[in-house]
């Protein structure tokens, strides 16, 4: 390696976080947009209708009765998408039993003690597709 390379790279880099630095939030995100409100009503009347029944009424004509019961099982949560799409694929919880030692320089007793980890250090999640799909449930 060139002895004066390292320099070069790291004069490179600096000049990068600098730069990065010297620009404003303003240039960056302009704030003369519309807002999220003037989209929202944008959107509605580009739809022509202003009372939500109308836009309802584009759903088809299943009625909409109050509670969540009516709409369990064909609602979309983030839980069940997440549960069905990439479902957890198995880690098992593996107990041990640690023995009465004595521990440190100073040899202090330690009584024995069961302690539970994971098999694997991450939670490993499965591909769509991967594994047969399991029906959601909430409690894992």
């Amino acid at each position: 390696m060139n002895p004066l390379s390292i320099p070069r790279c790291a004069l490179g880099l600096i000049s990068l976080v600098l730069a990065g630095c010297a620009s404003t939030k303003d240039a960056v995100l302009p704030q003369d947009g519309p807002t999220m409100k003037a989209i929202y009503e944008g959107h509605v009347q580009a739809m022509a209708a202003q009372d939500p029944q109308a836009i309802r009424a584009g759903l088809g004509n299943r009625r909409i009765h109050p509670g969540a019961i009516d709409l369990q099982g064909y609602t979309r949560e983030a839980f069940n998408e997440i549960e069905v799409l990439f479902p957890r694929l198995p880690n098992p919880t593996l107990v041990m039993y640690v023995f009465p030692h004595l521990a440190g320089e100073t040899h202090a007793p330690v009584p024995g003690y069961a302690t539970a980890f994971p098999m694997y250090e991450q939670v490993e999640y499965a591909l769509p597709g991967e594994v047969p799909a399991r029906p959601a449930s909430r409690n894992p």
